[in-house]
């Protein structure tokens, strides 16, 4: 976990170690002081239950004052950068008390909880200063950044494909022209095309954010309503922009064809496919201008960096007025025939 200073629990097997194995009461101080949570699981499937697990060989201590070479195994189920980062700080945990036995060694002491306490309260030579340089922004991985990708992806897909080609049909079986002999005006029309495109962007949105929290575990975050309100403007945006494009399409097969590559491209440039973070700076100020990057840079900002639901406040507000103008262009091309 990056975006929130959080315990994690690691789940360390020592075998059949003696409760009072004074290296390994060391190794556990020095991982709880990297963060960590121990657990200490009873049997060897209660351990594989655990995402992180550090398994110790019986006769720990012993064996690293004997000289004998120790083998520590670490495992945890997921790949990438979190796995780098834990690697990182599991290893520096253990490297630690390494030092704190070397250094008794060098002192004339056995390895004792006396011992190591000592060798804490000795003044250090070297001192670091530590100061707060802002809020730490990791950039968003796994089920954090390829549930939301998808979810504006394929909303925005279904928006200027179905939602398009059913306009197309629409017109092509005369359904619109018959609209054109009642009183209803084109304006009245265009918003209850929009209001039906909507409801289907809704229905698509809720199921993929309940699909995705069910079924991996996908934390939304504190700002869930802020969240929930952003995706729905940006289904009111994306469902005017099939209305505009089932109004300039002429038959089905270009209506698909527009809308089809016209998502892949705004969802590559818009960071739904990857991290818009890892990419060139151009490509981050970019984002910044379409809709599919004002979606993923609000959730991002919601979801990965605890970020307050006024920070995509410039998000909302962009796609509303897109909305708005997209309609007006609407109303002044919509087609009966």
């Amino acid at each position: 976990g990056g975006r929130r200073d959080t315990v994690e629990k690691l789940a360390l097997w020592s075998g059949d170690e003696a409760a009072d194995d004074v290296l390994l009461s060391q190794l556990v101080r020095r991982l709880e002081d990297r963060k960590y949570e121990i657990v200490h699981p009873q049997t060897q499937d209660e351990l594989d239950t655990w995402s992180r697990r550090l398994t110790i060989p019986a006769g720990f201590s012993d064996s690293v004052v004997a000289g004998v070479p120790v083998k520590l195994r670490f495992q945890r189920e997921s790949s990438g950068l979190g796995n780098d980062y834990d690697v990182v700080r599991v290893g520096r945990a253990i490297y630690t008390v390494l030092a704190d036995l070397i250094v008794s060694s060098e002192l004339g002491q056995t390895p004792t909880p006396e011992s190591f306490a000592a060798l804490d309260s000795i003044p250090r030579a070297l001192t670091l200063q530590v100061s707060l340089a802002g809020e730490r922004r990791t950039i968003p991985t796994g089920f954090e950044q390829a549930i939301p990708g998808i979810l504006v992806m394929f909303a925005m897909m279904i928006m200027m494909t179905t939602g398009a080609v059913l306009l197309v049909i629409e017109r092509q079986q005369g359904l619109l022209r018959r609209l054109a002999y009642t009183p209803i005006s084109r304006t009245a029309i265009v918003w209850g095309k929009w209001l039906g495109k909507f409801s289907i962007g809704i229905v698509q949105i809720v199921f993929g954010m309940i699909a995705g929290t069910l079924l991996f575990k996908m934390d939304w975050g504190d700002n869930l309503l802020a969240v929930i309100g952003l995706m729905f403007v940006y289904a009111s945006f994306t469902a005017t922009l099939g209305i505009v494009l089932g109004s300039l399409a002429r038959t089905e097969g270009q209506a698909v064809a527009i809308g089809v590559v016209a998502t892949n491209l705004l969802a590559a440039l818009g960071g739904c496919w990857w991290p818009i973070e890892v990419s060139p700076q151009w490509m981050q100020t970019l984002q910044l201008w379409i809709p599919t990057g004002w979606a993923m840079d609000g959730l991002h900002k919601l979801v990965s960096f605890a970020d307050p639901p006024s920070s995509v406040t410039p998000h909302v507000i962009g796609m509303s007025v897109g909305t708005l103008v997209l309609m007006y262009v609407s109303a002044r091309i919509f087609r009966y025939e």
